[in-house]
Parts: C-alpha cells; structure tokens; sequence
C-alpha cells in the first residue's frame, strides 16, 4: 500500500496500481499526473465524499475501488471513463445511482453494503455486465433493463427488501 506522501513526491509516477488508505478527505490531484498509466486504483478506507468533475481524465483506468468512503451517490464521472471495467464502491453510504455513472464497459459493479433503494432502469447500456453485487441494501424490486446482460454471471441480492424473487432474473 502507498501513501501520500509518496505520492506527493513522485515515487510512484508511472505506476499502473496504486492504492492509498491514508484517512484522504479529498481526491488528491496529485494522482493526475498518473492519466496516462494508472490502470488501476484503490482508494478505500478513507473519508471521500467525492470525485472531481474530471476524473474521466484516467484513460487508462480499468479498475476503481473506494469501499468504504462516505459516498452518498455512484459519481456520475464514472460513466465517462471509457475503460473503466469494474467499480467497486462497498459500504459507503450510497443512496443514488444515476444512468449516466455506469461506464459502457462495465463488467462488475459492486456496491454492497450501501443505502439503496433503487437502481436505474439502464443496465442494457451495459451489456458485459458480469457481476452485480448487491447485498445488504435496501431494494425493493430490480430494474428490467437487467435481463438485457446477457453476460452476466452472478448477481447478489440476499439482505435486501425484496418480497418475491425478481422475474427478470428469469428471462
């Protein structure tokens, strides 16, 4: 695991993982001289609220973790990040996921452990989507744009409030 400090300066320039856990408030800018190479970054166990309005700068980042952060909605810049695979934001305390935060190749989603009550009816925008976590929310149906994954592999759900199994697992 990194730090901030190293990151501040410069010793991990180039790298294509990073991951810091240093009780960050903010997104540390420094990370932006990292667009071009980081493929992947973790940013969990920490106290962000927020990613800036052009994080999609990333080009290259294909995987993103921030569980455990104090999210209150998926940001929507996610959606612009034209690389970006797998998202996992878990427990955190997201209530609102929008259409425009799911990346067009996204694969795995994983947003256990959150506050949520609904997710958008756009899952077909998505069509490699492979893994679906998400358990101990607060859901009560789940939308019909899903059965349009055709990929997808592995969907979690226990902990919720649904009150009958979801029929468009079925199709």
């Amino acid at each position: 695991m990194s730090t901030l400090a190293q990151l501040q300066s410069g010793a991990l320039n180039g790298a294509p993982h990073i991951e810091i856990s240093d009780n960050l408030t903010e997104f540390p800018v420094e990370l932006y001289q990292q667009v071009d190479t980081l493929e992947i970054l973790d940013l969990s166990n920490n106290h962000l609220t927020e990613l800036s309005d052009d994080f999609h700068r990333f080009t290259q980042l294909k995987i993103l973790f921030c569980s455990m952060n104090a999210f209150k909605e998926l940001p929507e810049v996610l959606g612009k990040c034209q690389n970006l695979e797998m998202i996992g934001f878990k427990d955190c305390q997201i209530k609102h996921v929008s259409a425009q935060a799911l990346p067009p190749k996204l694969r795995w989603l994983i947003l256990t452990g959150n506050q949520l009550t609904e997710l958008p009816d756009s899952f077909d925008k998505t069509p490699r989507l492979q893994k679906l976590a998400l358990a101990n929310n607060k859901l009560v149906s789940l939308p019909a744009s899903l059965a349009s994954c055709e990929a997808l592999e592995l969907i979690r759900v226990s902990a919720n409030q649904l009150a009958e199994f979801p029929d468009v697992l079925c199709e």
